[in-house]
C-alpha cells in the first residue's frame, strides 16, 4: 500500500471555508534585516540601502495585494526606530532616507482596501511605533493620520482621543506643554470634517506654529474658502517659521485665484528656491510659462542681489551676453566658468574665450573651494583652445602672463610654466599647489 501525501484537491477533497478565508502570512525579507539593534554607529550607509530594499519589496507586493503591502508598510514603520536607534544620523542621510520611504509608501497604505478591523489594527500598531520613536522619524505618518484612518468615523474617534488633552495643554498659561499626538489629532479633525473645532483649537495657541497651523489651512481650503485661507497663511509668517513653505502655500492659493502677477511678484523666488540657481530658474519657468525667461533672470538678479548665482541659468537659457554679465558682476565658481568655456568652444568661441579668461582670473584671485593645480591647468587649456580657434593665441598667452604677474602665487607659477613650456610643467599640479600652501602656512618651530 502506497501512502500519498495529504493535499486539498486530491481525491475530491476541498479546503474548508474557514480555512479559505484565512489570509496567508507574507514573509517579508526586510524584517530580518531591520531587527532591533541590527545596525551600529557607523551603519548609516547600510541603513539607507536596507530602507531602499524594503521600499522596493513593499511596492512589488502592492502590485498584486495592496492590503498585504499596507501591512508591510506598518511592519516597516514598527522597525525603523528599533533598528536605527544606535546609528549616527549627523549627516542627515538616514533622516532623508526615512522621510523618502514614508512618502513612497504612505499612499499604498492610505489607498489599500482594508476592512475596519484590519485598519484599526494598523492604526494601533502605528501609534505604538510613534510613541516608541525616539527622534520623531515617523512625523510624516502623524501628519497624514487622517488619511490613514480611511473614514470620517475612524478619524473622529482618533481626534477625540487627544482633543481634550490638547485643549488643556494649549489653554494652560504656563509655557512648555507638549502633546505627542498633536499632529495625529489635528490631521484627524481635518479628515473628520470637524473644521470649526480645529480652528477654535488652533486659536488657543499662545505661540502659533506653522507646523500646526497648516492643518487649519487645509481645513479652509477643503471648504473652498480661498481668500480666508490666503489671509490665514500670510498671518502665519513670523520668527522661526518656515518662510519657504508658507510662501509656497500662498503662491498656490493666488494661482488658484487667477492672480498670477501678484503670485509672481510676492512669492516666486522664495516659494521656488532650490539648491542651485539653475534649478530655481527652471522651477519658476515651469510655474510661470507665460513669463519671458530673460525677464525672470533679471528679476532673480534683482531679488537675490547675487548675479553670479544665475550664470548657469542664463547660459542654459541661451542668453550668453547676460550670463557673461552675471559672471563678471558676481562670484560664479571658477570650475563652473571653466566647464562653460569647454562646452561652448565649438558653439561660440568668443564666449568660450571670455568665460575662460574670467575663470583664470578668479582662480588667481583665490575664488573657489579647494582648487588644485589641475583646475588651473584645465581652465588654461580651455582658454587657449578658444584663443586658437579665434587665432589670438599669442595675445591670450600674454594676458595669462599679465594676470599671473598681478596675482602671484602657486597657481600663477603653474600658469607661467604652462605659457613658457617649462619642463617643470609636467609636475603633478595638485601636489604643487598643496605644497606651496603648506609652506606658506607652516609655523616655525619655537626656539628653546
Amino acid at each position: 500500500m502506497i501512502l500519498l501525501p495529504f493535499s486539498y484537491g486530491h481525491g475530491g477533497r476541498s479546503m474548508p471555508k474557514y480555512l479559505q478565508s484565512m489570509a496567508t502570512k507574507y514573509q517579508w525579507t526586510f524584517r530580518a534585516r531591520l531587527r532591533s539593534g541590527a545596525l551600529g554607529w557607523r551603519g548609516s550607509h547600510l541603513a539607507c540601502r536596507r530602507l531602499k530594499e524594503a521600499v522596493t519589496e513593499v511596492k512589488n507586493a502592492a502590485r498584486t495585494d495592496p492590503v498585504t503591502a499596507g501591512d508591510g508598510f506598518v511592519s516597516l514603520m514598527e522597525r525603523i526606530w528599533p533598528a536605527f536607534q544606535h546609528v549616527d544620523t549627523s549627516s542627515g542621510a538616514l533622516g532623508g532616507a526615512v522621510y523618502w520611504a514614508q512618502e513612497e509608501l504612505l499612499p499604498i497604505a492610505i489607498s489599500a482596501p482594508a476592512d475596519r478591523k484590519t485598519r484599526d489594527k494598523w492604526l494601533d500598531r502605528l501609534w505604538q511605533a510613534i510613541e516608541d520613536d525616539g527622534v520623531d522619524y515617523l512625523s510624516p505618518v502623524g501628519e497624514r493620520w487622517g488619511e490613514l484612518c480611511g473614514s470620517r468615523e475612524i478619524a473622529s474617534c482618533w481626534a477625540d482621543r487627544f482633543l481634550e488633552l490638547l485643549r488643556t495643554a494649549w489653554s494652560d498659561p504656563r509655557p512648555g506643554n507638549y502633546v505627542r499626538g498633536t499632529s495625529v489629532c489635528l490631521s484627524s479633525l481635518v479628515a473628520a470634517g470637524r473644521h470649526h473645532e480645529l480652528l477654535e483649537l488652533l486659536a488657543l495657541q499662545r505661540f502659533p506654529s506653522w507646523h500646526d497651523r497648516k492643518f487649519g489651512l487645509r481645513a479652509l481650503l477643503s471648504e473652498g474658502r480661498l481668500e480666508e485661507a490666503l489671509q490665514y497663511a500670510e498671518a502665519s509668517h513670523g520668527l522661526n517659521q518656515p518662510r519657504a513653505a508658507i510662501d509656497a502655500e500662498c503662491e498656490k492659493i493666488l494661482l488658484d485665484l487667477g492672480r498670477v502677477d501678484e503670485a509672481y511678484e510676492k512669492y516666486a523666488l522664495t516659494a521656488n528656491r532650490a539648491s542651485t540657481g539653475l534649478a530655481t530658474f527652471r522651477a519658476i519657468s515651469r510655474r510661470y510659462p507665460g513669463r519671458n525667461p530673460k525677464t525672470i533672470l533679471l528679476d532673480l538678479d534683482t531679488w537675490s542681489g547675487e548675479p553670479g548665482l544665475w550664470f548657469a541659468a542664463a547660459k542654459d537659457a541661451g542668453f550668453l551676453d547676460l550670463a557673461l554679465e552675471f559672471a563678471q558682476a558676481g562670484r560664479t565658481d571658477p570650475r563652473t566658468l571653466s566647464r562653460a568655456s569647454r562646452d561652448f568652444l565649438k558653439k561660440d568661441a568668443r564666449f568660450s574665450l571670455d568665460v575662460g579668461r574670467l575663470a583664470i582670473e578668479r582662480i588667481l584671485e583665490g575664488y573657489g573651494y579647494e582648487l588644485t593645480g589641475m583646475d588651473a591647468i584645465e581652465a588654461y587649456g580651455h582658454f587657449m583652445a578658444a584663443a586658437q580657434a579665434l587665432g589670438v593665441s599669442s595675445q591670450a598667452c600674454a594676458e595669462v602672463l599679465a594676470m599671473a604677474a598681478k596675482h602671484p602665487g602657486a597657481a600663477a607659477d603653474i600658469l607661467v610654466r604652462r605659457c613658457s613650456v617649462d619642463p617643470l610643467a609636467t609636475e603633478a599640479p595638485g601636489k604643487a599647489i598643496a605644497v606651496a600652501r603648506r609652506f606658506s602656512t607652516r609655523r616655525r618651530p619655537a626656539r628653546r
